[in-house]
């Protein structure tokens, strides 16, 4: 048992696994922060064109 949580304890490729989760994970978040805010403005946008474009053929 304590050979094995030795070699446990030296062992860095359960660590690493780790880390890049916690790096996929942040990426993703960001992503998504930035896909939702450019969303929202697209969005705005959109509706003041379409807004212009129906407000002459209405007069």
């Amino acid at each position: 048992m304590k050979k094995f949580t030795q070699r446990f304890l030296r062992d860095s490729k359960g660590v690493t696994a780790i880390e890049y989760g916690l790096i996929a994970g942040l990426v993703v978040l960001v992503i998504a922060t930035a896909v939702t805010s450019i969303g929202s403005n697209l969005s705005t946008v959109l509706t003041d064109v379409a807004n212009k474009i129906v407000a002459p053929s209405a007069a």
